[in-house]
């Protein structure tokens, strides 16, 4: 069971009872509190719910992410990489993404470059079930079922009110509570971006032909569609579709659907011969406009959301957590407060500024390929084609999307 804190032991110690509070308990919020208590940070997590167990019976979490390579380096740090890619993980060795319009296709291979796989194809639920088992026995305090009411920051502590009275006291606060994320709101920090009017349409499904551990991604008209190999040998999908269309898609019935993503996808793995439940969750592009504030920080999808064409949300988050990590030791090991204000200023003006290159760089590429006019579709064959011929370039955004 998790040690609860009462008010009493928060503010009764001289100083704060805690170096960091970490609210939210989904994949980035659990591998950040697991980084620092690792680090030797006295760390506590709150969060709504626990996360129910992951079970191999289950069936396959419908929710997937695309792990590159600096996240598969965290969580082997962290210890519980092993455990997540024996559980149910796929390597992914090759990466194909052609245009609709023109059929110009780029290519990348693991093999090419010496390694074993390009990234993993991971549950959600997996990777969350797993980080927040690995808290036993690292001195994190789970603190959960609780929600925040409201924090105030001091000169050398911020008090976080729980909403059944409770007190924590830390030296810093980090939101990490998703997209919509309470925390930056009460925190004052706007947010800029745009809704796609699209919805992310998800489903597992089957296909005629194996997916040979490879990436498909077709940039069609309406948004991109990636299948994506799953474990099992089904392959993920994950589908851009204007709101009207994705609605329409999801009400068509399992023999329609798979027919309909058939011709979609080009047939690439011959018929689609099955399909699990669906579901759509909304897309928008959304910035925080700053990072930091009086010893708080934000990281994830309460920093950044991204549309998922290059699969790269988690991936960004994860990045953050490294950085913040980094940035935390540093302070200590000077002998600085860690949550000074150029301490946290360090880590918002470098994860700031890549988040928002790559988010920015994703929504531009959105753009690109949503281009329909004849003469823009050659001009847009004719630059695929030649980032594809070009190694250097084409090296250098592999090694990005690996975050190397």
């Amino acid at each position: 069971m998790s040690r609860l804190i009462g008010r009493e032991e928060g503010v009764r110690r001289r100083g704060p009872a805690l170096d960091v509070v970490v609210v939210g308990g989904g994949m980035v919020g659990a591998a950040t509190a697991l980084a620092l208590g690792r680090a030797g940070f006295a760390t506590a997590l709150v969060e709504s719910r626990e996360p129910a167990p992951w079970q191999s019976e289950h069936e396959v979490d419908l929710r997937v992410v695309g792990l590159a390579a600096s996240s598969i380096h965290l969580l082997d740090e962290l210890g519980v990489w092993p455990a997540i890619r024996d559980a149910r993980a796929c390597p992914y060795e090759r990466m194909h993404v052609w245009d609709a319009a023109s059929g110009a296709a780029i290519d990348f291979d693991a093999g090419r470059e010496g390694l074993a796989a390009l990234g993993y194809i991971v549950e959600n639920a997996l990777v969350q079930s797993t980080l927040w088992q690995a808290l036993d026995g690292t001195g994190v305090q789970r603190v959960c079922p609780a929600e925040v009411a409201g924090f105030e920051s001091r000169d050398d502590r911020v008090d976080v009110a729980l909403a059944d009275g409770r007190t924590l006291a830390a030296r810093l606060l980090v939101a990490a509570d998703g997209a919509g994320s309470p925390l930056r709101t009460m925190a004052g920090i706007d947010t800029r971006g745009r809704d796609y009017a699209q919805r992310g349409v998800v489903a597992h499904v089957a296909t005629e032909r194996p997916h040979e551990h490879t990436a498909w991604q077709r940039f069609l008209p309406g948004g991109p569609l990636a299948l994506l190999p799953l474990a099992d040998g089904r392959s993920s999908i994950v589908w851009s579709l204007p709101e009207d269309e994705a609605a329409r898609v999801l009400a068509l019935d399992e023999a329609a659907f798979c027919d309909e993503l058939g011709v979609a996808i080009d047939f690439r793995l011959g018929r689609i011969t099955g399909s699990s439940a669906r579901a759509a969750f909304p897309l928008r592009l959304q910035l925080a406009e700053r990072y930091e504030a009086a010893r708080f920080v934000l990281l994830g999808d309460a920093a950044h959301a991204v549309h998922p064409l290059a699969g790269q949300g988690v991936n960004l988050g994860l990045r953050d957590v490294a950085e913040l990590r980094e940035t935390l030791v540093d302070a200590r090991n000077a002998g600085r407060d860690i949550a000074a204000p150029h301490v946290l200023r360090r880590y918002a003006r470098r994860r700031r500024s890549a988040d928002t290159l790559d988010a920015l760089g994703f929504d531009a590429l959105g753009r690109i390929y949503g281009w329909q006019s004849a003469p823009l579709v050659v001009a847009r064959a004719l630059g695929v084609r030649l980032i594809d011929r070009f190694a250097p370039l084409k090296q250098r955004l592999a090694d990005h999307a690996a975050g190397r």
